[in-house]
């Protein structure tokens, strides 16, 4: 992306899981004039297509999206990859002629990208020692609950579920004695980005209304079954992509922790699952929400506001610079 010249433009839509996204991708490009960067940290894996709400093939052939499936869910994904492959995908689709466009709902990739990593201390392999020990003896919760009290701020941003972010902000705490949330994080836009950013609105209660048919959705859609294959292919719960919210929940509940995913074919044991689901992806959105709002240059922009949306980024299409850069 760094170049002498002037900076590559690209268009940033991101909002809340079940804001309305990929729907106004379609809306708004094809493969002749774009190219989506994905910023969602758990649609890297294969077969976790239903419980991340990955577009389809179909929708894949109209529209070329980047960094999806590229890993399993027993691998790692980290920011610092995140951002090295976006910013290499956008000068490789910005020298096609077509607008780099970066869409999803992690925000902290999507901040990084656009501000560029926060300064934090080295690893320290022996404070992760005794961290990852203590895991194993205490729990996540334990340590999770140590977060909140030691690092509200950090806490707020990181899911409970979320082992590696949560060790390592417990590792820099205790490696300093200083909170991660208080190193110096990146608040302005870097000086090799020409982003023009949309936020997408909606009211709250239509949103949540929206991810709980979502989550409805994917039950009907064998999220069952795909949990299961899965478990098949040896993925458990300790799986980094297995984490993630839609997937987790299975594991956790006291019938299948018992009795293994079978049990997941019980109707009042699916539908426990599908209210803790829909629970945590509501509450995921309201701290994503609060994220977004926290970052530079965002238009925040009804998601039903397809025209002036348009209007907005028809310049990027031609060639213009509409970012305000």
């Amino acid at each position: 992306m760094r170049s002498k010249s002037k900076p590559p433009v690209l268009f940033c839509l991101f909002g809340p899981t079940a804001s309305g996204k990929t729907e106004l991708l379609f809306k708004l490009f094809n493969s002749h004039n774009a190219e989506v960067i994905s910023a969602d940290s758990m649609q890297v894996y294969r077969g976790m297509d239903i419980g991340t709400a990955k577009p389809s093939r179909r929708q894949r052939e109209l529209l070329v999206h980047h960094l999806l499936d590229i890993k399993t869910p027993d691998q790692r994904y980290h920011v610092g990859e995140f951002v090295q492959s976006a910013d290499a995908l956008t000068a490789r689709i910005s020298a096609a002629g077509r607008l780099p466009v970066v869409c999803g709902g992690t925000a902290f990739y999507i901040r990084t990208l656009l501000c560029g990593l926060p300064q934090a201390p080295a690893a320290s392999p022996e404070v992760r020692a005794r961290l990852v020990q203590r895991l194993q003896s205490e729990g996540l919760d334990a340590l999770y609950a140590e977060l909140c009290r030691v690092d509200p701020e950090s806490s707020a941003h990181i899911a409970p579920a979320d082992r590696y972010r949560i060790v390592r902000a417990l590792e820099i705490y205790h490696s300093c004695g200083v909170p991660r949330s208080q190193f110096v994080r990146p608040v302005s836009l870097r000086a090799d980005v020409a982003p023009l950013i949309i936020a997408i609105d909606r009211p709250r209660t239509e949103l949540y209304q929206r991810i709980n048919r979502r989550v409805r959705c994917m039950f009907e859609q064998g999220l069952v079954d795909e949990v299961q294959a899965l478990a098949a292919a040896g993925y458990g719960p300790d799986a980094p992509g297995l984490r993630a919210i839609g997937y987790r929940e299975f594991f956790e509940h006291p019938r299948i922790a018992a009795e293994g995913l079978a049990a997941a074919r019980d109707p009042e044991v699916a539908g426990a699952i599908e209210t803790a689901i829909a629970r945590n992806s509501r509450r995921y959105a309201k701290r994503q929400l609060t994220f977004f709002r926290q970052m530079p240059s965002v238009q925040w922009v009804g998601a039903d506001s397809h025209q002036l949306i348009a209007e907005r980024v028809a310049p990027l299409l031609h060639g213009n610079d509409a970012t305000g850069a």
